[in-house]
């Protein structure tokens, strides 16, 4: 009985180790390392969409928004709803979208503070002296900034790093590029474990940075971590040199595109553009 019962204790144990991989995988797979942390696992119809697709539709999107003049306000009230739909589309946590935005912060102080700075027309607003020129001014920062921050999200949300560059170098990228952001990629995992591993060294021998006299040690790390880096770029590139490497990276497959996903790099912009003419031809005619 007792070997039976160290046999099941055993098999449970195993189905558990079992799970917790799986577990481990799924988490992993689905963006837990530091080039994957944008990254939202979600099952919509903007996640499949090829890369380079995504990235063209995003870039007409804010090349229609940033031509639009600011006074033509009811343009971007149909901008902002047309990209809340995407991001409703790619079902991205509204609580993920906001601290995300966060970023856009210092740009909106920027922003705010234009009206009091500038030339020409002033005007009296809630008993403050303004500059027409410089509330138009921050208004279109604050606008056009919020319009490309909320593209950049969807966009880093539903696609993963990988799949970017992979899209940018569809895309015809310069190679050299498309290279450099690939092993950035590659190795900002490895630099980081080696800064995790450095900080765990330092704190097993009593050290707590408190202030500036510990400010030393810190930059004497920081240089140890940059010549280490170094030095393992130049075994890599060694390595890739011995395997024949001549300047450029091998070619994967690439999957077929289908007509209703090529519409979709015009769908966006396209949307955005009727927006923009219907406007200016009622706001011309009012």
């Amino acid at each position: 009985m007792l070997g039976n019962t160290s046999t099941s204790d055993s098999s449970q144990n195993t189905k558990l180790g079992h799970k917790d991989g799986h577990r481990h995988d799924q988490s992993h797979n689905h963006g837990h390392d530091v080039g994957e942390r944008l990254y939202i696992h979600r099952h919509s119809l903007v996640h499949p969409m090829p890369a380079h697709l995504k990235i063209l539709a995003g870039l007409f999107f804010i090349i229609v928004a940033v031509s639009t003049s600011i006074s033509n306000w009811p343009a971007f009230i149909g901008y902002f709803l047309l990209i809340s739909v995407v991001l409703a589309i790619a079902k991205l946590p509204v609580k993920k979208i906001l601290s995300r935005a966060t970023i856009e912060i210092p740009f909106v102080l920027f922003a705010f503070l234009m009206p009091f700075f500038g030339t020409g027309e002033r005007f009296e607003l809630f008993g403050l002296s303004l500059y027409r020129e410089g509330l138009l001014a921050g208004a279109a920062i604050i606008a056009k900034g919020t319009l490309g921050l909320l593209v950049a999200i969807t966009l880093s949300g539903s696609t993963k790093a990988r799949e970017i560059i992979g899209g940018l170098e569809r895309l015809h990228l310069p190679n050299l590029m498309v290279q450099i952001a690939t092993f950035m990629l590659r190795y900002v995992n490895v630099v980081s474990d080696e800064m995790e591993r450095m900080k765990v060294a330092r704190s097993s021998r009593g050290f707590e940075a408190k202030g500036v006299a510990d400010w030393k040690i810190l930059a004497q790390a920081a240089g140890a971590l940059f010549i280490r880096s170094y030095e393992r770029g130049e075994r890599v590139h060694l390595a890739m040199l011995s395997r024949g490497y001549l300047g450029q990276m091998p070619v994967m497959e690439r999957a077929a595109i289908s007509k209703l996903q090529s519409a979709f790099v015009f769908l966006l912009p396209a949307i955005a553009l009727i927006i923009l003419i219907s406007t200016r031809v009622i706001w011309s005619r009012g």
